[in-house]
């Protein structure tokens, strides 16, 4: 007999743990390792959670403001739009720290 499966995700994939995100994904070649001696690269979640997380707040801020005052209400949309936008992103980000992503 076979070894039993691992559950697969959604996307038909194994699901990755932080053992795997830690040694590297698979197929991926850095035709630049070990020249130079920079470090490898490391993706940019957490700064892309602040990055989100300020847009939320300025947006929102922004919105309010702008319906409080005698201006026109479609400015004050289109900030609450890009609120939840930014809302969308922290969501994603937040989501991939918590499964183990690097970053």
């Amino acid at each position: 007999m076979s070894e039993p499966r691992r559950p697969r995700s959604r996307e038909g994939h194994e699901p990755r743990s932080r053992e795997d995100y830690a040694r590297g994904l698979p197929d991926h070649h850095d035709p630049t390792a070990g020249i130079g001696g920079a470090a490898p690269a490391q993706s940019a979640l957490t700064l892309r959670l602040v990055l989100a997380t300020f847009g939320l707040v300025v947006c929102l801020g922004a919105a309010v403001l702008w319906l409080v005052s005698d201006l026109p209400v479609w400015p004050a949309v289109v900030l609450f739009v890009l609120a939840a936008v930014a809302l969308v992103d922290l969501g994603v980000v937040i989501r991939r720290k918590r499964r183990g992503e690097p970053g």
